[in-house]
């Protein structure tokens, strides 16, 4: 190629000193066809030298060489950007497997390193990235054919799941990593950002963007609630990030979620304005409350606990401050998000419990009773049997033993007896309780599936009403295009969705063509 080059400058720079300026263009183009539109297949597929192991050992001279000479000959750069596809694509796939390896070896209690597997998973998808955008724009000088064999490449392998994990919750958890406090990854601002901006470049080329936009707002409500969040203003960044990559309506409820904490702050200033106003109202217990709107965050279960007496009055106190804010407004009380403090007076001394919401109400019923059986405990907190069983196990089988349970065994059963342990100490004063986290993965998909299902509805029924007749083939292509942006539906799933819509009268079966259908107005 190095001296293809040569040549070629060489009978430009010969038309001026011998031959008219009208001939050089024929001549060039003479020269080219002997010298590479013969030769180019065996010249890019050469094992040493060729296209492929140019990319593999990161020729970046002799790539840029290889753009500026078959970019001169007809269809020259189709097969180099089909070589390239090639190339990444087979380089992300041996990422997929490296990780997927990684994942399965390690043992399953060890989750916290299968997390980590996945985090750097995902560093090494951005810097493959990285590092072939570079090429893209300086090798092969942003040619569309190389951006769009990028794009390809990067959908194949960006849609694979590692260990059980979809792509899109992969993301979605390394932006939580990056994002909550005590990120592991000690980044500075700077590189915060530049990591948000690349993690959103690569939603790009995920199918499923409202699998990731679920997971997000799982997560971000998280950070928001807990106050696990570094930075207001890397949340607010990615949130921009996103909004301009997929639209408004893509960010719309997590830009609420934001938008509530800071006014549920404001709620909180006059909460305590108010109680320190009317003393006599006072609960006796320093008590913050989140007000939030239903629409913008994810359901949480709920349910109507026998909130312990002292519960009840702090309660009672915020409902009465909130009747004085609106009056239009139905507070809905989601008691399996609440954290409380407690002071347990054990013999060796006394120790602060952290402990959920659920956690609390099941101590303090020791506090009128020394003992109490597992049928007492589920009568008295008005809980399924599950939940229960949850509370009890955080409380008397894990690593902090505050109750002793009879029999001692590892597992709850509805015979267990269950008393207040004051033989309890730890050597720290304050201790959290850990209670074990539900997995809501299952939930995040059944969720999105049932949002798929009235996006799909909306979608045929939105070109049904400007259409009024359309063939089945042709309402299925739209249908496919219009929801492509936010996930790749299924054509089993449209079809479906057709067959209820006629059942509930949107639409009808031709009486002639069974395969055209007609919207009802």
């Amino acid at each position: 190629m190095i001296k293809a080059e040569e040549c070629l400058k060489r009978e430009k720079e010969r038309v001026g000193h011998y031959l008219h300026i009208s001939s050089e263009q024929k001549l060039l183009e003479k020269v080219q066809n002997e010298l590479l539109a013969q030769y180019a297949t065996p010249l890019l597929e050469k094992e040493h030298s060729g296209c492929s192991a140019l990319l593999r050992d990161d020729k970046v001279e002799d790539l840029s060489r290889m753009y500026r000479l078959f970019s001169k000959i007809s269809r020259g750069l189709e097969p180099i950007s089909n070589m390239f596809k090639t190339h990444v694509t087979n380089e992300g796939t041996a990422l997929v497997k490296q990780a997927e390896d990684s994942a399965s070896n390690k043992k399953p209690e060890k989750k916290d390193i299968v997390g980590m597997q996945e985090q750097v998973f995902v560093w090494k998808i951005i810097e493959l990235h990285d590092k072939y955008v570079a090429y893209v724009t300086e090798c092969f000088q942003g040619h569309t054919l190389f951006h769009k064999a990028l794009k390809e490449a990067f959908e194949v392998f960006c849609n694979k799941g590692v260990s059980g994990s979809s792509s899109a919750e992969l993301l979605a958890t390394f932006c939580d990593n990056i994002l909550k406090k005590g990120c592991s990854e000690k980044l500075s601002d700077e590189a915060i950002e530049d990591a948000l901006e690349k993690v959103v470049r690569m939603l790009a080329y995920i199918s499923d963007k409202d699998l990731f936009a679920e997971f997000y707002r799982k997560k971000l409500a998280r950070r928001l609630l807990f106050d696990k969040s570094a930075n207001d203003e890397h949340e607010r960044s990615i949130l921009t990030k996103l909004k301009q990559q997929c639209g408004g309506q893509f960010t719309s409820k997590m830009e609420g979620m934001v938008t509530d904490l800071t006014v549920a702050r404001d709620h909180q200033t006059k909460f305590e304005e108010f109680v320190a106003g009317h003393p006599e109202l006072n609960p006796g217990i320093d008590l913050a409350v989140t007000v939030l709107t239903t629409g913008f965050w994810p359901s949480y279960k709920t349910f109507d606990i026998n909130l312990p007496a002292e519960m009840v009055k702090c309660v009672e106190v915020f409902k009465e401050f909130y009747q004085t804010r609106t009056k239009h407004r139905k507070l809905t009380w989601i008691y399996s998000l609440g954290t409380c403090n407690i002071n347990a007076k054990f013999d060796a001394k006394p120790i602060e419990l952290i402990v959920t919401t659920y956690q609390a109400a099941l101590l303090l019923l020791f506090n009128g009773s020394d003992r109490l059986s597992y049928s007492e405990i589920v009568t008295q907190l008005n809980l399924s049997d599950d939940d229960v069983v949850r509370l009890l196990h955080s409380l008397s089988c894990a690593k902090y033993k505050i109750l002793n349970k009879e029999p001692a065994s590892r597992s709850i059963s509805p015979n267990d007896v269950f008393e207040f342990n004051s033989k309890f100490t730890d050597r720290m004063r304050r201790i959290k309780v850990p209670l074990p986290p539900v997995d809501e993965k299952k939930k995040v998909v059944e969720d999105v599936d049932k949002d798929r299902r009235y996006a799909i509805d909306a979608s045929i029924v939105r070109i049904m009403k400007s259409r009024k007749v359309m063939g089945h083939q042709q309402l299925v292509a739209e249908c496919v295009e219009q929801l492509s942006r936010m996930f790749k539906p299924d054509f089993k799933a449209i079809k479906k969705r057709i067959e209820d819509l006629i059942t509930r009268d949107y639409l009808e079966r031709d009486k002639d063509n069974a395969n055209t259908y007609k919207y009802l107005a």
